[in-house]
């Protein structure tokens, strides 16, 4: 038992060592963001990097899973006689969550593992500790530009995946399932509202932050030389996409709400 409770306690004061890290990295990165002139060439060339590079992706994470979910909704309404339906849950869906956490989730493994990898490596061959000796923030030169480029770039992204999403589902329904075109665009136009939209862009927006941030954090702190950066890079991509997951609960409920 006192074995069992020990553990317990070192897991604990891990799990609080590792928080109360990552909130002091944020703190420093938004204190930067606040006191220092934003380089915009840096941020744009970013947006670049994380968000033009990762359109293609998007287009067919999103097409795809408008296709399928399209045909797996007609499985399940064909059994009650809701075909009619398809459309609207197609749209809801892909504006409200899929849209949204697909593109989080693909953008984090393509964009957070080499955010990781890029500031990792420099970390490990000392040019994090070359800048803070030029007298160069490191958090504004290196972790602003990052967190300022995919918060504002994924909500776009987002919005690729979303139309791309409901044409997929058009495509299945009217052309391989041979239902009405009408009925899928009605009941697209008529249940999505601009708050749905903006709410799934709302939630692209931070989920922009939390990959570039946890990417950036797994970097920054990475170590043991080669083997360490591959580490940070596994890492960045599985915390990333955990805390995705679990913050668009927590967003999805807060949306509700307000």
């Amino acid at each position: 038992m006192v074995h069992i409770l020990s553990l317990l306690g070192r897991i604990t004061l891990h799990v609080c060592e590792l928080l109360g890290s990552f909130a002091l990295f944020i703190f420093h990165a938004l204190y930067a963001l606040v006191t220092k002139r934003l380089r915009l060439q840096r941020i744009i060339a970013q947006m670049e990097i994380i968000g033009v590079e990762s359109l293609i992706i998007v287009i067919l994470t999103g097409t795809c899973s408008g296709m399928v979910f399209a045909l797996q909704s007609y499985i399940g309404f064909q059994r009650v006689g809701g075909e009619q339906f398809i459309g609207a849950v197609v749209a809801l869906g892909m504006v409200r969550e899929l849209g949204p956490v697909l593109t989080g989730l693909m953008v984090t493994g393509r964009a957070g593992s080499g955010i990781a990898a890029e500031i990792g490596t420099m970390r490990i061959t000392e040019q994090i500790d070359a800048l803070t000796t030029l007298s160069l923030s490191p958090y504004h030169y290196l972790i602003v530009p990052r967190l300022v480029a995919s918060t504002l770039i994924l909500p776009f992204l987002a919005l690729f995946a979303m139309i791309c999403g409901v044409v997929g589902g058009y495509v299945v329904c009217v052309h391989v399932l041979q239902l009405s075109a009408e009925d899928y665009m009605t009941n697209v136009t008529s249940c999505v509202e601009m708050r749905d939209i903006v709410g799934g862009m709302i939630k692209s927006a931070v989920f922009g932050f939390i990959l570039s941030a946890v990417g950036s954090y797994q970097g920054f702190f990475a170590s043991g030389g080669a083997r360490g950066v591959g580490t940070a890079t596994t890492r960045a991509v599985v915390n990333g996409s955990i805390t995705i997951l679990v913050s668009n609960y927590m967003l999805t409920k807060f949306l509700e709400h307000i």
